[in-house]
């Protein structure tokens, strides 16, 4: 089994540390290509990070498509975090799990995974200051635009929300939700460094383009 290029924790966060544009691939949302290809296509143009989310796949799929996603991402020194599945995130060397509201509870998760990074999603300030007291690594905050990917009963939560979370939280964060190119420079204005994009990035026609089009909005 391929190893993380990053051995410790401290490695794996300060590699975090680089992130920018933060790709999530889901198959649902790659116009039918493959999602290795996919993933080799983004990382081909420099990203640091993927999350491998598949909501619609057994156990045993995300297991053997995150062998795979652990070649590529090694290959390319990426960080590779696994949506969901802590049990998975162990057992095919990921460097991290993001988890969500109804999902395993941070605590247990980082007993378990003490070498893993662990994301945890935040829609409120709420779930934020949470999030930060069991120890997340960091949050995601959002959605911040409607999206199509992801069903949520809060909705588009905007500009104001993000800021408002960010500014009281001590923890990295990403943000995702709906976010287009277009997005990116107010993003940053408001002090996100660290966007996750999925149909921007999955259902570009050129995605090794894309990604390194997105990339340079942060210069």
């Amino acid at each position: 089994m391929i190893s993380s290029p990053f051995r410790t924790k401290s490695e794996k966060m300060k590699a975090f540390s680089h992130v920018d544009i933060y790709p999530v691939i889901s198959s649902e949302f790659t116009n039918g290509r493959d999602v290795l290809e996919v993933l080799r296509k983004i990382a081909e143009a420099g990203a640091k990070i993927v999350q491998l989310r598949e909501k619609n796949k057994t156990k045993a799929e995300v297991y053997r498509l995150a062998l795979e996603y652990r070649k590529i991402t090694a290959q390319f020194n990426m960080l590779l975090i696994l949506n969901d599945h802590l049990d998975i995130a162990l057992a095919t060397n990921a460097d991290g799990v993001h988890l969500g509201q109804d999902d395993l509870p941070l605590e247990p998760a980082k007993k378990l995974g003490s070498n893993l990074i662990i994301g945890n999603s935040t829609h409120n300030l709420e779930e934020a200051f949470a999030a930060q007291a069991a120890g997340a690594d960091y949050i995601n905050i959002g959605p911040i635009y409607p999206t199509g990917t992801k069903t949520v009963a809060c909705g588009a939560i905007g500009l104001e929300t993000m800021k408002t979370i960010s500014d009281q939280v001590r923890l990295p964060f990403t943000v995702m939700g709906g976010i287009k190119a277009r997005h990116i420079p107010e993003l940053i204005s408001c002090g996100a460094v660290k966007i996750a994009m999925v149909t921007e990035i999955t259902q570009a026609d050129d995605i090794r383009a894309r990604v390194t089009e997105l990339r340079s909005l942060f210069a």
